[in-house]
């Protein structure tokens, strides 16, 4: 049997200057919420109200992120769309407009398949975050 147990790190915080500058920043609002956070990941305060399938597709959760699921659509097929903090995540095959879950605040991340297969994150449209955001 092996105990494991956790520590604050001890290292000290580092300055990180963002060169890029994206469409949505802190503050900014975006169906009716307001972006609490920006560069990769987008965090948008829903204080309860649920989150929609953007298109016909399907969630998976995150192996990495118990926390986080995966939506992926046909009708966008070089993207996928990483949700973190919905409660009890619908998973599987959803329809447009069909809430996925509900979230107090949700970290919204787009990613871009790129030649190498790896993903990296890229900055996520306008339209699909209110469609993510509101129903149809």
């Amino acid at each position: 049997m092996f105990l494991t147990g956790c520590s604050q790190p001890t290292e000290l915080g580092r300055s990180l200057p963002i060169e890029q500058r994206w469409q949505l920043q802190p503050g900014s609002a975006i169906a009716g919420h307001r972006v609490a956070g920006g560069l990769g990941d987008i965090s948008i305060e829903l204080n309860g109200d649920a989150v929609y399938a953007p298109a016909d597709g399907r969630v998976q959760p995150v192996q990495s992120n118990p926390i986080c699921v995966v939506f992926e659509a046909p009708e966008i097929p070089a993207y996928l769309f990483r949700l973190c903090g919905i409660r009890s995540p619908k998973l599987g095959e959803v329809q447009q407009g069909e809430a996925i879950g509900k979230a107090d605040a949700l970290q919204f991340a787009a990613l871009r398949r790129q030649p190498d297969g790896k993903w990296a994150m890229v900055e996520p449209s306008r339209q699909i975050l209110e469609q993510t955001l509101k129903p149809l």
